[in-house]
């Protein structure tokens, strides 16, 4: 059974069903808080957690259940409420599929997995405890090691749930890696994989063949000294120290699919009249026709689509950063991560965004001049990268190899581009002139990169370019 129990229910969870679900393991269960009461936890004798109920979400955005569950939830909006169990406990992942189980039968709606509900009477846990302190401590984390953190994910896409955010939040606090465990099978939201950084945070595939290994990078692992790490190869050397790359990592196939990915920067003046989120709303109109469905601060994105909200969030928080996750409609499948930050330049927005198309539809690179002009003279954009993958439509990160993008454009904003000397922005080693946008007075540039996009080419025209802008 799953780890994680998530009821979705048409209408809120009321005291009284709550507290139902919670007397799953008796009345004699004790009860603790989290969180300054947002997560509320059935624990052992020891007042260790059996089970944390995070609470409820309100979910007004289509698709979302759909996307990360792959199951169907009531219509929007509904509410999400998600159980996680101590991980090797039997008893704690019962009380979890029963407290959802006594929710839905309560006040109606579906609970996922399916196969957690069952039973709705009381889970004998006589006798039952848990891991000591500190691992017990964080809700999410299943292992605590000097080292790294540990958390077990078995749910058909690992998401920056509020659970996650919680655990990439401690490692932090406690300067240690968190790595993410995951059966085959299981995919990767782009967030996540945004988030996750370097060394030693790791998102670890459980694999038949090879038992462990990296799912971003193939690399075979072995639990060693506290953490996952890539086990040596036998050829190894000194010079060469290689590691052995899993089998089912490089079981590649191309479908056809392709993914449209943008990564750019935008630094607005700190105006009381600013409102964030407008560039990225203007190249999703550009390239999809329509405004994002929706967006949050972790997933499920839970709040319909608007920059004014999203800009007080932003202006709630300051001067501390704040991410955001941007999602797409069904029909065209899109994700968006943000990060806001207040610098000495005034406030920076830091986009990275990515399209689906199946293999049957044509990416719309006609609109990307139009995209970036709109950026450049409407909303301070310092500079933007596009790139074409061969990857998945439904923007899911799989475990195995997909390559990656190969650079279509780069475009450099006005004031960088009046910034540089000589007149360096427009004499490029390329062999076509950058396309000027906006005012001529004030132009910004967009180069076309002419790589072919079915090998790397493009990437040596990008490098040769940006040593050049640099003046090397």
């Amino acid at each position: 059974m799953t780890k994680d129990v998530i009821a979705l229910t048409p209408r809120m969870p009321d005291p009284w069903a709550v507290l139902a679900g919670l007397l799953s393991g008796g009345p004699d269960k004790l009860v603790g808080t989290r969180g300054e009461g947002a997560v509320v936890q059935l624990c052992d004798t020891e007042g260790r957690p059996l089970v944390s109920v995070e609470a409820p979400l309100l979910v007004s955005v289509e698709g979302e259940a759909e996307r990360l569950l792959g199951t169907t939830a009531p219509p929007v909006p509904y509410w999400w409420t998600e159980a996680r169990a101590t991980t090797g406990v039997a008893e704690a992942e019962q009380l979890a599929g029963t407290f959802a189980t006594r929710l839905v039968s309560l006040i109606g709606g579906s609970a996922w997995p399916p196969d957690a509900t069952g039973s709705l009477a009381v889970v004998k846990t006589d006798g039952v405890s848990v891991a000591p302190e500190p691992a017990a401590a964080q809700p999410a984390i299943d292992v605590l090691t000097e080292k790294v953190a540990v958390v077990i994910q078995d749910r058909p896409v690992v998401a920056m749930t509020a659970w996650l955010s919680d655990a990439f939040r401690a490692a932090a606090e406690a300067g240690i890696g968190l790595q993410i465990v995951s059966p085959a099978g299981t995919s990767l939201s782009p967030a996540v994989r945004d988030t996750l950084g370097g060394w030693p945070s790791r998102w670890i595939v459980q694999d038949e063949e090879d038992g462990y290994y990296d799912g971003l990078t193939g690399a075979v692992l072995r639990w060693q000294d506290g953490m996952f790490a890539p086990v040596v190869s036998p050829e190894a050397t000194e010079g060469d120290p290689s590691t052995p790359v899993a089998a089912a990592y490089q079981r590649v196939r191309d479908t056809g699919e392709r993914q449209l990915a943008l990564t750019f920067r935008m630094v607005h003046p700190a105006d009381e009249r600013l409102v964030l989120g407008g560039g990225l709303e203007t190249v999703w109109r550009e390239l999809t026709g329509r405004p994002p469905a929706g967006w949050g601060t972790s997933e499920p994105a839970t709040l319909p689509w608007s920059p004014a909200r999203l800009t007080d969030l932003a202006h709630e928080r300051a001067p501390e950063p704040t991410w955001f996750v941007v999602v797409g409609h069904r029909d065209r499948p899109g994700i968006a991560t943000v990060r806001v930050t207040r610098t000495k330049a005034g406030v920076e927005e830091e986009v990275t965004l990515a399209f689906g198309y199946g293999s049957d539809e044509k990416p719309p690179l006609d609109t990307l001049p139009a995209a970036a002009e709109a950026l450049a003279t409407r909303h301070r954009l310092q500079s933007m990268l596009v790139q074409l993958r061969k990857a998945r439509r439904d923007l899911a990160v799989p475990p195995r190899f997909e390559g990656p993008g190969v650079p279509l454009a780069f475009v450099l904003g006005p004031e960088e581009v009046r910034a540089m000397p000589d007149d360096r922005a427009r004499r490029t080693p390329l062999s076509e002139p950058p396309v000027q946008l906006g005012p001529r007075t004030r132009p910004a540039l967009y180069y076309p990169l002419p790589g072919d996009p079915s090998d790397l080419s493009g990437w040596q025209d990008f490098e040769r370019l940006v040593r050049h802008l640099k003046g090397a």
